[in-house]
């Protein structure tokens, strides 16, 4: 029933995501949630404490044999969205593991789009979900990949995501 719950927003929100103006000014735009008292840096979304965290890559081994689960994750970001900063790909330093699809809960937030290489810390639900071949291509088209990239991509993909309901950025 989670897994259903969280395709649909994710699908609700593709479809109103990117190419839309609407909810430019929403609840919580980029910078406007109150960072966590000790932390320094920005917050995105709502405010949380970002100790605790695990890695991007043992968020992977604790989903094993789960649908979801509620956690507070760090990783580093190796793409966002060009277009609004509405997505963002995390993962660890750890090697071969797997990067995770982050959005953002209800379409409420963005993250800067320069971001890329920066340290994140996300409090939200992690869950595994197939993402179809149109979603793929307007994930790339929004990453600013080529036509022939986009093109390339043929099949659907079994992956590891994240719905966040905060983000962190610490400073540098």
């Amino acid at each position: 029933m989670l897994r259903r719950t969280l395709f649909v927003l994710f699908a609700a929100a593709l479809l109103a995501a990117c190419n839309s103006t609407a909810r430019q000014g929403g609840k919580a735009e980029a910078g406007n949630a109150a960072p966590p008292a000790a932390a320094k840096g920005q917050s995105f979304g709502a405010a949380f404490s970002p100790d605790g965290g695990i890695s991007a890559g043992e968020m992977a081994k604790k989903m094993e044999g789960r649908d979801s689960m509620e956690l507070i994750v760090e990783g580093t970001v190796r793409e966002v969205c060009q277009v609004k900063g509405c997505w963002m790909v995390v993962s660890s330093e750890e090697n071969g593991e797997e990067p995770v699809m982050v959005r953002f809960k209800d379409y409420g937030f963005f993250v800067p789009k320069d971001i890329a290489g920066r340290k994140v810390v996300m409090e939200g639900w992690a869950f595994r979900e197939v993402t179809p071949v149109e979603e793929l291509r307007h994930y790339a088209e929004d990453a600013g990949k080529t036509r022939e990239e986009i093109e390339a991509i043929t099949e659907p993909k079994d992956e590891l995501k994240f719905l966040a309901s905060g983000v962190f950025l610490p400073e540098e």
